[in-house]
């Protein structure tokens, strides 16, 4: 008499473990290891930006954006394996810049951020630092700019730590119901 209940018992196993072993892979995805120029950096000049995933990536987007608006990225990005290079025009003009970039992990979750940084040109970097003063209104631009800077990058790490979706909760309730339901139905009754 306990077959019926132990094969009941074995498929309702058996469906949970289905139904769950494949979300489990998709929760691991890459994530930026380090970049060139860092954000808040201050750099001379900029003749390439360079992205390090901890994993291949691909279809990479990159641009690199002035504070007046204008693109200076040159070409496609290259992607060699968890790196992607993206040339930039020659020459760049001192002033703040942003690179915002998008690609795509091998599990195929989109990532993307914002990494902002300054050319000071041929001036000192630490000259470049001293001329933009507290009550410089360009300067109260730069904790406005580091601020969207990190959402995205905080979006895109929160992609993989938010559990387990809705719909696979109500498939382990539903086949739970339905084990007991069974379990009940097939028990010897008095």
């Amino acid at each position: 008499m306990k077959t019926p209940f132990l094969a009941a018992f074995a498929a309702l196993v058996a469906a949970l473990l289905l139904c769950v072993a494949p979300a489990l892979p998709a929760e691991a995805h890459t994530s930026l290891k380090s970049s060139d120029p860092q954000k808040n950096a201050q750099v001379k000049t900029l003749q390439k930006v360079t992205l390090e995933f901890a994993d291949s990536v691909q279809f990479p987007v990159v641009v690199v954006r002035g504070e007046d608006g204008k693109s200076y990225e040159k070409g496609e990005p290259v992607v060699d394996g968890p790196k992607v290079t993206e040339a930039v025009t020659e020459p760049v003009p001192p002033g703040r810049y942003t690179i915002a970039w998008r690609v795509v992990s091998p599990d195929g979750h989109p990532l993307e951020g914002e990494i902002p940084f300054t050319v000071v040109g041929d001036q000192s970097v630490g000259a470049a630092t001293s001329a933009a003063a507290p009550g410089d209104p360009s300067s109260a631009s730069a904790p406005a700019a580091a601020a969207p800077a990190t959402a995205p990058a905080a979006q895109a790490d929160d992609g993989g730590q938010r559990g387990v979706p809705g719909w696979i909760w109500a498939v382990i309730f539903g086949i739970a119901g339905i084990g007991i339901g069974m379990f009940l139905s097939l028990r010897k009754k008095p």
